[in-house]
């Protein structure tokens, strides 16, 4: 008797296992429960943050797109004066526009909360964003990309951060943990960089300019000097433009882009566009014919040309790095007779935003090449070994040539062009990109 009882209380009797099944089943409920709960209130919570990212990416990239006013002049802050007949007048500030942007998103049917909207600089070295409400556009000018990478002071990003906190996102399985509801965030930063692809008519001319002519020997963005094509194999060349072409473009091609709408197509920053070196005369004689009609020889013309790598010289090909504005200060068609095909008076490029040109330069001397020597040198115009393009009566070393442009790299502000992308030559973007 006492045997049997022993072995009726013993652990393995089917009346112990059978309590130890509830415990393990209601454990096992208890856990399907919190993955249930884990499963809808995570997904749940999945969608919501990711529409506070949609709508923290559109408000940073409309904060972005209207950081500048439209000249690029001045970093938008809203108090400039609204100007009716333009829809991107700089009515309210970049934050503003980040804001108004950022609320007009949903999350799950609830209205989107915007904790901040800032401007500041996004450094990508360091991949972080510093906030900075300064006004002041800096300098871009004898720059290079790693000293502007880090300066605070230069304003290149808007910050949104965007959240549901007075309606929390919902909490389903999870109230039955204490959980009534969830606060959510999301954050993003947009950065406007320089110009990179180009859009239709962005640029000028048919002429690609070589980044190696607008560098300074460490690599700043220069406009204190004056170069001339051609000079050397690194100063630019005729272009059609055109990606996936590779020689000589066509001369009717090229002629009847001269004086147009500019490019026809998007030029995509960092692949080759199709690059002549040498002279095409069709090309050369409509645009000197243009420059006259535009200029009557004594104003500056100020075009916006693509800029190109030349490291291997220029053609059949080069890749696209970017966009700057220049301001040809003299085209010559013919070298003789230099007494009455030098200059005689020329406005100085404006050196700021207001487009005031600072005054004249005039040499009414009889000697062409006393005046072209003066004016090499109010223009600062130089030779590629950096000596002044002066007159020389020796073809090769003299700096009046047959059938050159000299231009000046414009120091003023720009109206931004293009997507984000390229490198510094002193024009920004006007389209943005996310960068965080």
């Amino acid at each position: 008797m006492n045997a049997s009882i022993a072995r009726r209380g013993h652990y393995g009797s089917p009346q112990r296992q059978r309590g130890v099944s509830i415990v393990l089943l209601a454990v096992g409920l208890f856990m399907l429960l919190a993955f249930t709960a884990l499963a809808v209130d995570g997904g749940n919570l999945y969608v919501a943050r990711n529409e506070l990212h949609n709508a923290a990416d559109a408000g940073s990239l409309a904060g972005a797109r209207h950081l500048y006013l439209k000249d690029g002049s001045w970093v938008n802050d809203g108090t400039r004066p609204y100007d009716p007949s333009d829809p991107d007048s700089p009515y309210k500030s970049a934050e503003a526009w980040a804001t108004e942007a950022a609320m007009d998103n949903w999350s799950q049917n609830e209205a989107v909360e915007v904790l901040s909207a800032e401007r500041g600089h996004w450094s990508f070295a360091t991949r972080s964003f510093t906030p900075n409400p300064s006004i002041d556009p800096v300098d871009l000018f004898e720059r290079t990309a790693e000293d502007l990478d880090g300066d605070p002071n230069f304003i290149n990003a808007v910050e949104v951060v965007t959240a549901r906190q007075q309606t929390q996102v919902e909490a389903f399985f999870g109230r039955i943990f204490g959980f009534e509801g969830y606060d959510v965030s999301a954050r993003s930063v947009a950065y406007i960089g320089f110009a990179g692809n180009l859009r239709p008519e962005d640029v000028d001319q048919p002429i690609a300019l070589c980044r190696q002519a607008l560098m300074d020997p460490s690599g700043n963005y220069s406009c204190s000097t004056g170069r001339f094509i051609p000079e050397g194999d690194q100063t630019g060349g005729w272009t059609n433009f055109q990606h996936d072409q590779s020689g000589a473009s066509n001369a009717n091609e090229l002629r009847n882009l001269v004086c147009g709408d500019g490019n026809p197509d998007e030029m995509r920053f960092g692949e080759d566009i199709s690059t002549n070196n040498g002279q095409v005369q069709s090309a050369f004689s409509a645009l000197y014919d243009c420059w006259v009609e535009k200029t009557a020889k004594e104003e500056v013309w100020t075009l916006t040309l693509p800029v190109i790598d030349c490291e291997e010289g220029v053609a059949p090909s080069n890749r696209l790095v970017g966009a700057v504005t220049v301001n040809i200060v003299w085209i010559i068609d013919q070298a003789n007779n230099i007494d009455n095909r030098a200059p005689r008076q020329m406005e100085l490029p404006p050196e700021d935003s207001g487009g005031d040109s600072p005054g004249t330069w005039s040499h009414d001397g009889a000697s062409g090449a006393e005046r072209w020597d003066s004016f090499v040198d109010a223009f600062d115009l130089q030779k590629e070994n950096g000596d002044p393009a002066h007159w020389s009566s020796d073809p090769q070393q003299s700096g009046w040539r047959q059938k050159s442009i000299y231009f000046l790299p414009s120091c003023s502000y720009h109206d931004p062009k293009g997507q984000t992308g390229g490198e510094n030559f002193g024009i920004l973007a006007q389209i943005p990109v996310l960068v965080d």
